[in-house]
């Protein structure tokens, strides 16, 4: 099956990120955003074994301005490290995130932490999956939930906005956590470990898997507006559970700037 192309591929993927050492760091526009030879590695054995998989596919990634077509046909979306920041620190959370799109749907997700060894998948209309066991979101209230932060570290100018919903958050909220990585946050959402989670920036390979995955465990992923987000330009994100998406819009804090 075809998950199972692309699940075995991430799983590659994150093994060459365990393997690494060594690491060539450079500078990329915007404050603190950053480039290893590891992103650029995994993300040319990504984009050569994806393809094989499903030839004639369009591939979207982050690294090396490889951008492609994703409302035409079947297009892969990835990020080969999410959380590079967190990777050249040796924080041990980053993931691996490959989303197949087609005619730009989403159509499945992956995404795999290989420090942890989990791998989070889901096919649209399939249920979503953690090392293969069914997941779902928790359906908590604000009051009982804990809640992700994104500070969108490489657009400074956005700040004050993040801190300024963060606060309101925590006033409302059991409390809040931060991994560096988007696509982790979103997972841990899908499996009922957070309640929600916001970035007021980021771009498609950061939340297209993760947001197929929480989408397939009964949650919603949108952006701070409410409307859709977009395969082919930035967004902000909110996603979480039904209940805890819903009381974010509810109680206002998508109007705060």
């Amino acid at each position: 099956m075809l998950i199972e192309e692309i699940s075995a591929a991430a799983r590659e993927a994150g093994a060459i990120l365990l393997g690494a050492h060594d690491l060539s760091v450079k500078s990329k526009p915007g404050s603190a955003n950053f480039v290893t030879d590891y992103d650029v590695r995994v993300q040319s054995f990504l984009q050569q074994r994806l393809q094989a998989v499903l030839p004639g596919s369009h591939f979207v990634g982050e690294e090396e301005d490889c951008t492609d077509d994703v409302f035409h046909g079947y297009a892969f979306i990835v990020d080969p490290i999410d959380g590079t920041t967190n990777f050249i620190r040796d924080h041990r959370a980053s993931a691996v995130c490959i989303a197949l799109v087609k005619d730009g749907e989403p159509t499945a997700g992956v995404v795999y932490d290989p420090y942890r060894d989990e791998l989070f998948h889901a096919e649209a209309g399939g249920g979503a999956f953690l090392n293969g066991k069914p997941i779902h979101v928790a359906e908590n209230p604000l009051s009982k939930s804990l809640f992700s932060i994104g500070t969108s570290a490489y657009y400074r100018s956005l700040s004050d906005r993040t801190f300024a919903i963060g606060r309101a958050l925590f006033n409302a909220a059991l409390d809040l956590r931060r991994s560096g990585s988007f696509a982790l946050d979103a997972c841990a959402a899908a499996c009922g470990r957070i309640d929600l989670a916001f970035e007021v920036q980021l771009c498609p390979w950061d939340y297209t898997a993760a947001g197929c995955i929480l989408r397939e465990a009964g949650g919603r992923l949108t952006q701070l507006d409410g409307s859709p987000v977009r395969l082919d330009r930035p967004s902000s994100v909110v996603c979480g559970s039904m209940t805890a998406w819903k009381e974010f819009f509810e109680r206002g804090f998508d109007r705060i700037e």
